[in-house]
């Protein structure tokens, strides 16, 4: 069993759920600033997704947990996420595959997913692990109004 602890998101939300799991993949950094990382090189990613909202599903979910690890794990395992150019760019560094710009691309594929959903969850943090001792937390931005 995976237990861990995480940096808690704040929110006003009735329900939460957190989703882990791991994923195999490989990158390179695109830029001469990232050593060694400009290399093809891969990680075994543990990912922990959470999901809060207001209103359950008419099958008592929030979310099924099951969706959320074949949304991620299908699309992303045993690939090289410099591939997925809808999410990821060899030109802006802001979209290159770093653990930030993964722990975002989870989001952005996670929240897109969620939007389509009647009960309208909302993805509240990303975690991505990538190293036993790296880690990156991404949250989006709150809008003006926004719980």
């Amino acid at each position: 069993m995976i237990q861990q602890l995480y940096p808690q998101v704040q929110h006003n939300f009735q329900f939460e759920l957190n989703k882990d799991m791991h994923l195999a993949a490989a990158h390179y950094i695109p830029h001469e600033d990232a050593g060694k990382c400009q290399n093809v090189h891969g990680h075994t990613y543990f990912i922990n997704i959470t999901i809060a909202g207001d209103e359950l599903d008419n099958s008592g979910f929030l979310v099924n947990f099951a969706s959320i690890k074949k949304l991620i794990h299908n699309r992303f395992d045993h690939t090289i996420l410099n591939e997925h150019t809808d999410l990821f760019s060899t030109d802006n560094p802001n979209y290159f595959p770093t653990t930030e710009g993964v722990a975002r691309a989870i989001w952005e594929v996670v929240q897109k997913e969620l939007d389509t959903q009647a009960n309208q969850p909302k993805c509240v943090q990303v975690f991505v692990r990538e190293t036993p001792t790296s880690y990156v937390v991404f949250r989006p931005r709150r809008k003006e109004g926004q719980e």
